[in-house]
């Protein structure tokens, strides 16, 4: 039974990391014609919108202060994070970005080890010296470099880390998956709302209605967002956040392929040795968590 549901995890958190790699890019075509809010309103209303049909309604927490928790959530793992990527994705290339944000592993590690106490052991660091390096080989060959880009991407992994430990201790509050994302969901609307006032939206309607636009909005609103945080979560509540994260290695693999089959992103050799040394990262951590469990 155990096995099963580590396998389960697995499963879902590879798919989860398959689809996200290549938001990257659908996100970079729709910021040829939207602003970076404007594609994060649109993604998270049509992600909450059906998971709130599939949930049946919103939830009731448990207990009042989980809001806070809930609030929390939403704030990092919704608002804060998907701002900080996208802007980041209007100043470097969207391989660069999906590299960058591969050291969300990192934070999440750490910020498990402290609120959760889980160990960390050795072959981690080890995975992620690995997967960090190959970061620093595609940030190099990079031509149009942007600190502020960069610090973005960083930025992005440190609130991922803050919200998967979050997820993982709702999880064990026992909340269900998708009725718990669509209250996450909920509250990083709630959270957008603000500078979406602020801001507003200057798009045409023609603009949202062209199918290249309509087809990335649905494969972002439904398949990304309501879809792929539901089997993120389940995968987190199977794994836990440390070794759930660990498939985030993989996710520069799939950017900087799609980047460069949909894109048209050069591929240096520095990028594919930087990509080759990212998935090690993934492989080498995995690996020695697997044969630790089978011992």
């Amino acid at each position: 039974m155990q096995e099963n549901r580590r396998i389960q995890g697995h499963l879902f958190g590879a798919f989860s990391v398959l689809v996200w790699g290549t938001t990257f890019v659908s996100t970079k075509v729709l910021l040829r014609a939207f602003t970076p809010l404007e594609i994060m309103v649109a993604r998270f209303t049509l992600g909450f919108l059906a998971l709130l049909i599939v949930g049946k309604g919103l939830m009731r927490p448990q207990k009042r202060w989980h809001e806070g928790l809930f609030a929390l959530a939403g704030l990092s793992g919704v608002t804060l994070y998907f701002l900080m990527e996208n802007i980041a994705l209007t100043y470097i290339s969207a391989s660069l970005v999906g590299v960058i944000v591969a050291a969300a592993p990192l934070f999440t590690a750490l910020i498990a080890a402290v609120v959760l106490h889980e160990k960390l052991s050795k072959w981690f660091f080890f995975g992620f010296v690995c997967a960090m390096a190959g970061v620093a080989l595609v940030s190099l060959s990079e031509l149009h470099f942007s600190p502020i880009g960069a610090l973005l991407g960083v930025g992005a992994a440190l609130v991922w880390g803050v919200y998967s430990v979050l997820v993982r201790q709702l999880g064990h509050m026992g909340y269900r998956t998708i009725p718990l994302t669509c209250r996450i969901f909920g509250y990083g609307l709630l959270f957008l709302l603000v500078p979406a006032v602020i801001e507003g939206f200057p798009s045409g309607l023609s603009v949202w209605t062209q199918p290249v636009h309509l087809a990335n909005l649905l494969f972002l609103g439904l398949c990304a967002s309501a879809t792929c945080f539901v089997t993120w979560n389940h995968a987190v509540f199977l794994l836990g956040p440390v070794k759930t994260s660990v498939y985030i290695y993989a996710t520069p693999v799939i950017t900087i392929v799609s980047s460069a089959l949909i894109l048209h992103e050069t591929m240096t050799p520095i990028m594919w040795l930087g990509t080759v040394l990212a998935l090690g990262g993934l492989i080498l951590s995995e690996h020695r968590e697997k044969e630790k469990t089978t011992a």
